[in-house]
């Protein structure tokens, strides 16, 4: 991927950051700050084209699959990465700057019914997810089995198209979609209940009755429910352009990695059986501050679970996973995020207060990570912009 994923008017400070020392200080004096370690990327192969997200099947395969912008996904098995391509829908995707092939999940029932699930950006820029199914073999996925579910009208920028998708405990699907880009939300998208821009959704894409395509159903007790059809699928709103959603395997907690605009980054937490309606704030607030003063205070709106400044070259941030894998044993509960800019990562504890900055940092990189994603039993890995693919190790 390149940096354009990211890009944002920002300034980028060439002097080091105050912001790893102030985060080391606050956790070597917090009685809830996890034991010192460290994390370090060990490098498993490269050669992959602008990757922008890794997952798994849960399959029972042991197969990590990687998203390339340009539309198509990779399969790497047991450290290798196999020929040809699980899914190509180079097709189908305008790819180019933030646009591109963004986001995979597969069916918690992938094992049984072969569907997967994709987010892109269409030729004009449209936000698409769409259903495809495999071969009985689960070994490719094939094009012309596409099945839209959400369209989404985002033509009048290039940026902010979100991206994230993921199944919850209760199974159903989350996605985070951008404001519709442009620099402060100015079609106020975020805070706007009539469009799905700047919103996180949730549908049941075992149901039918909604949307465009008529090919998903939305949730009873989602907290819009028997509003504007189409609508409904809000989950919550007032964010700016989620980069990455995840769930906690061990407690069901969901996590937002919320870019910000020019100043702080945000990450959003939601505990299990939460009933959904939060606004994050955008564009009144970003981050924990005031971003347009005339929508300041902004009433009922959430602040964010951890927070970070651009000081010192961060400027967009790349959203993680708490990690519940058996060999890194100093990760456990520990929910792993990093800077596309800056490549530092840091960990906060996956139920610990709201704080004003990451609780620490735990590595200082040159690298561009675009995404993070599990394995099947847990471990963590990242994918950059150059193509790289590593596990996350912690020291």
């Amino acid at each position: 991927m390149t940096g354009a994923i990211h890009t944002r008017q920002r300034r980028r400070s060439f002097i080091v950051t105050l912001l790893a020392l102030v985060a080391i200080s606050v956790s070597a004096v917090s009685p809830a700050a996890a034991a010192a370690f460290t994390i370090s990327l060990s490098p498993v192969l490269s050669g992959l084209h602008s990757p922008t997200q890794i997952t798994n099947a849960h399959d029972g395969t042991n197969r990590l699959f990687v998203v390339e912008q340009r539309g198509t996904i990779r399969v790497i098995k047991d450290g290798v990465l196999q020929p040809g391509y699980f899914l190509d829908i180079q097709s189908k995707v305008q790819d180019g700057g933030e646009r591109g092939l963004l986001g995979l999940a597969f069916d918690p029932r992938f094992t049984s019914n072969h569907y997967l699930y994709v987010y892109y950006t269409r030729y004009g820029g449209d936000v698409v997810v769409s259903r495809f199914t495999t071969n009985a073999a689960r070994t490719d996925a094939i094009e012309s089995t596409a099945h839209p579910l959400l369209l989404i009208e985002h033509s009048a920028h290039a940026n902010h198209n979100g991206g994230g998708m993921a199944f919850g405990p209760n199974g159903y699907l989350y996605i985070g979609v951008g404001d519709g880009g442009g620099a402060g939300d100015p079609q106020n998208n975020a805070q706007r209940k009539s469009t799905l821009l700047g919103k996180i959704l949730r549908i049941n894409v075992s149901g039918t009755g909604h949307g465009p395509f008529d090919n998903y159903s939305v949730p009873h007790s989602n907290p819009f429910y028997g509003s504007t059809p189409g609508l409904e699928a809000i989950w919550d709103y007032g964010v700016r352009n989620p980069w990455r959603i995840s769930f906690d395997r061990g407690t069901g907690k969901l996590f937002i990695a919320d870019v910000g605009q020019n100043r702080f980054e945000e990450v959003d937490r939601e505990r299990a059986g939460f009933t959904g309606g939060r606004n994050y704030g955008w564009d009144a607030m970003e981050g924990m501050h005031c971003y347009t003063a005339s929508k300041c205070p902004l009433a009922g709106d959430t602040l964010p679970n951890a927070e970070y400044s651009h000081d010192g070259g961060n400027c967009s941030i790349t959203g993680g996973y708490v990690y519940r894998g058996p060999t890194q044993v100093a990760l456990v509960g520990q929910y792993v995020f990093a800077d596309y800019c800056s490549g530092r990562i840091w960990t906060i504890p996956n139920d610990g207060p709201a704080v004003n900055q990451p609780e620490t940092l735990r590595a200082d990189t040159n690298l561009n990570i675009t995404s993070f994603g599990e394995s099947e039993n847990g471990e963590l890995y990242a994918v950059t912009g150059a193509g790289g693919v590593y596990q996350v190790v912690a020291n």
